[in-house]
Parts: C-alpha cells; sequence; structure tokens
C-alpha cells in the first residue's frame, strides 16, 4: 500500500515540475500540452497506470520469461493510449483514413502481444493469449458514434476482457496451488481492465473521446495498398485476428487493425461486422470473407485441405431459429451476438476453436467437437456436449441444465447465477465443474464428478452410489 501511496505520489509531484518548467513528461511541448497533461481525465489515467499497470508489472517481474516481456508490452500500450489520450485533447476530430492514421501507434504496439501468440505453442501460452486478447479493451478510444459498429466503450471494455477471461481462468486454475506469483498475475491483470480501465472510461469517456473543436487537424498519409472492399470487422476482433483480404500472407498481417481503422466510421460497412452477423457475411451467401467467421479463404493460417473430408466451415442463421457452426478449425474468433431467447445453437465438427455467444439463447448443442471452448451468457433450455473430446464451456450467466453425453474430458465453468444447474453425465470421464469462490477475488473451486460407480441389490432394488477414491 505504500508503494502505491509513494508512486502516485511521485507521479503528482512529476506532473507538478513538468508544468514549472514549461513542458509535460513523454511530449514535446506545443502550446497546449501543459493544459492537457494536467486535465483530469489524464492525471486519473496516470492513477490507473501507477495502481494497475504497477502491480501486473510487479507480479510479472517475479515470474520473469515470456510474462514479463508480454507484460511489458501491455504497460507500453497503456502508455501509449495515454498519449493519444493527450493528442485527442488537442486535434479535431478526424475523417475515417485520419483516424486510421492517429491509432496506428497503438495498433502497432497491440500487434506485438499478438505475434508473440503465433508460432509453436509455449508454456506460457495462457498467459499470452490473455494479455493479447485484453488489450483489445483499448480500442474504446477509436469509438466515434452509434453507427460505427462498436459497443459503447464500457461496453466494449466489458466485452474485450470476457474473451480474454476464458484463458485468465486457466492461469488460475492451473497455478492455484503451485505458484502464487501467476495468481496474482492473472488477478491484477483482471482487475486493470474491471474496475481499472472500465472505471476511468466510466467516469471520464462514456460517450468515447472527446476531441478538440479548436485544435490542429490530423492529416492522414495516403496508404500504397488500396482499402479493403469487403465489410470489415470492428476494432476487437481485429485486434486479435486477420482482417487482410487473401493476397496477405498465411501469418497475421502487421497492418491488419490499422486497415479496419479506415473503416471505422464507414457505417453500415463497419456494422457489418462481428457484432452484427448480417446475410452478406452468412456462409451460404458469401463469395468472399471477412475476418470474423470465415475459415475458407486461400490466406488463412489453416490450410484449406483441413476442411476437405470434414466439409466446408459455416456460421450461419438457418431460418431465422437456428445458428450453425460447422467444422470452424483453429478459429479462437467466433462470435454469435445477434440473438435471441427462441434461437438454438448447433456447434459441429470444430477443433481447437473458440466461440463466444453473447445473449440469451434456447439451446446450446456442442456436437463431436475437439479441443472446443465455448463462453455463452443465459441459456433458456439446456447445454449439451454430446461426443467430444477435451472442451471448455463456460457459463457467465444462467443455465438450469448441463448434459455432457459420451465426452472425455470436459470443464465446466458455472457462475454464481448457475450454481444451481442440473447437471447430468453419461458414458463421460473426465468431468471437472469449476465454482467461483466465496470472496469476489477468491480462486477457482475445482470438484471432479464421479465417473465410477458402485451398483449393489439391497431390499428388492439396486441402490447405485458413486466410487470415492483415496489419495495415495
Amino acid at each position: 500500500m505504500e508503494e502505491k501511496l509513494i508512486g502516485r505520489l511521485e507521479s503528482a509531484v512529476a506532473r507538478l515540475e513538468a508544468l514549472s518548467a514549461g513542458l509535460r513528461p513523454g511530449v514535446a511541448a506545443d502550446g497546449g500540452g501543459d493544459v492537457a497533461v494536467l486535465d483530469p481525465s489524464i492525471v486519473a489515467f496516470d492513477d490507473l497506470m501507477a495502481q494497475y499497470v504497477a502491480r501486473v508489472s510487479a507480479a510479472a517481474e517475479k515470474i520473469g520469461g515470456q510474462v514479463l516481456d508480454v507484460t511489458k508490452v501491455i504497460a507500453e500500450a497503456f502508455s501509449t493510449q495515454k498519449e493519444l489520450l493527450i493528442k485527442v485533447k488537442q486535434t479535431q476530430k478526424p475523417d475515417m483514413a485520419g483516424l486510421a492514421e492517429f491509432l496506428k501507434p497503438l495498433n502497432e504496439v497491440i500487434m506485438k502481444a499478438n505475434v508473440m501468440t503465433e508460432g509453436r505453442r509455449s508454456d506460457f501460452f495462457n498467459h499470452l493469449k490473455t494479455a493479447a486478447d485484453s488489450l483489445t479493451a483499448l480500442a474504446w478510444i477509436a469509438y466515434t458514434g452509434k453507427d460505427c459498429g462498436m459497443s459503447m466503450p464500457i461496453a466494449h471494455v466489458e466485452e474485450s476482457w470476457q474473451m480474454a477471461e476464458f484463458y485468465n481462468n486457466k492461469i488460475l486454475v492451473q497455478y492455484r496451488n503451485k505458484d502464487p506469483n501467476h495468481v496474482e498475475w492473472a488477478k491484477s491483470l483482471k482487475e486493470l481492465y474491471l474496475p481499472g480501465l472500465r472505471d476511468f472510461v466510466k467516469s471520464h469517456y462514456p460517450l468515447g473521446p472527446v476531441w478538440s473543436a479548436t485544435g490542429k487537424t490530423t492529416v492522414s498519409t495516403p496508404s500504397k495498398a488500396p482499402v479493403p472492399s469487403v465489410p470489415a470487422p470492428p476494432p476487437p476482433p481485429a485486434l486479435l485476428f486477420s482482417s487482410e483480404p487473401p493476397k496477405a500472407s498465411s501469418s497475421q498481417p502487421k497492418e491488419g487493425m490499422a486497415a479496419v481503422f479506415q473503416e471505422i466510421n464507414a457505417g453500415k460497412s463497419v456494422a457489418a461486422g462481428l457484432r452484427k452477423v448480417t446475410n452478406d457475411m452468412k456462409t451460404k451467401n458469401r463469395t468472399d470473407r471477412t475476418g470474423i467467421v470465415g475459415a475458407s479463404e486461400k490466406g488463412s493460417r489453416v490450410s484449406s485441405s483441413s476442411f476437405s473430408k470434414a466439409g466446408p466451415p459455416k456460421l450461419e442463421l438457418q431460418m431465422g431459429r437456428k445458428w450453425i457452426v460447422e467444422n470452424q478449425i483453429g478459429r479462437k474468433n467466433l462470435v454469435i451476438d445477434d440473438c435471441d431467447a427462441k434461437q438454438s445453437v448447433y456447434v459441429y465438427g470444430c477443433k481447437d476453436s473458440v466461440l463466444q455467444i453473447q445473449g440469451k439463447v434456447n439451446n446450446i448443442t456442442v456436437d463431436k467437437c475437439t479441443k472446443m471452448g465455448i463462453v455463452f451468457t443465459d441459456v433458456v433450455a439446456a447445454c449439451e456436449i454430446v461426443n467430444c473430446n477435451g472442451v471448455e464451456v463456460q457459463c457467465q450467466g444462467s443455465a438450469p441444465t448441463i448434459s455432457v453425453d459420451n465426452t472425455a474430458g470436459c470443464q465446466l465453468y458455472l457462475s454464481k447465477d448457475s450454481l444451481a444447474a442440473s447437471i447430468t453425465t453419461a458414458k463421460s470421464s473426465e468431468i471437472n465443474v469449476l465454482l467461483p469462490g466465496t470472496e469476489p477475488d477468491g480462486d477457482w473451486v475445482e470438484h471432479a464428478l464421479p465417473q465410477q460407480f458402485i451398483h449393489a441389490y439391497k431390499d428388492g432394488q439396486f441402490v447405485t452410489t458413486p466410487v470415492s477414491h483415496s489419495g495415495g
């Protein structure tokens, strides 16, 4: 606690010294700089970094290695966002291309984290993925209005963390009884965004950045490459995954987010991305690709031969009632949010992918999937897992019934609202249910469901009891 107070005091002293010297830290003096750096929102962002980023960095210092490396990228990204917030107060609202150029420094830093998750999977993949996914929250600064295709800033921060939390929970479970430094890193990273960044945005930028009415204008630099003509997804998924046309290399493009930012104010074309799955994005109507649900493009990181036997990948709404998600391989950014309580979701034949279902649906069925992650909010009837191998399912809201049938390896993460769920298992093994701790920051508590039973004939009927094992 004393270190935090000292850090905040030193930050305040530095600001006062910068004011007296006629300079602002980290940015060249340009007439209005002193006023900008002492703006309450900038002061609050300094406090955010001193309190939350410093805590994540302290935990990373104790771990070292790749965790420390990716944490330094997080700190750099937040520092970059601070500089952009200062410039916002000195700059008139740019046009579409100008905004892309303005946000380019943030894009470049975030892409550093994305690159660290590529290639051969390291022992700290969950840390790297959590960090990279979480940084999409910083894209709230790209919000330009209700027609830009993004959620409002507060909601955007919360939604961005939901995807990162899928991997963050794995860290908490893996190191719960092994290394408190990793647990501290995971917990402090979550608090950086919730409540840290979320509360900052809520207090100072609930409707997005406030540009200067009299400041300088942003002049965009013409790009040599043409702007993609296909509808581009909004910032969150673009920060995580490729959004370039097929001519891009098979690895993640270096300028993916910059190309997306050029579509920020395009209205309908932006709305046709991740947040709203429109007709032109549905597999049956697509002739090209988009950055979110398609997996048939030539530039995909997964070769087309991966789908030759199983059939083409699909993510589409059929007859307005049933979402079909089929044959998705290696797609970690599948999202359905244009759904309602009368619709069902059927996931079939997917591998090494993650699907997020935002909103209430009637029923969810996961069939013949391997290494599949499902994150959903609320289900009216049931979530069914059938014929699967190594799946993880996280319920963030409520689910009255969860059934697991003929499945080997299943991790169920339940929220406090779903603790009353009825869980049915049959012909399944290695089924673990993880429940939130009693304290707000408590560790997840893991419970293994029995897979062996004793059947004894007593008083004219069979009595079945689970087999209990004592450690030895």
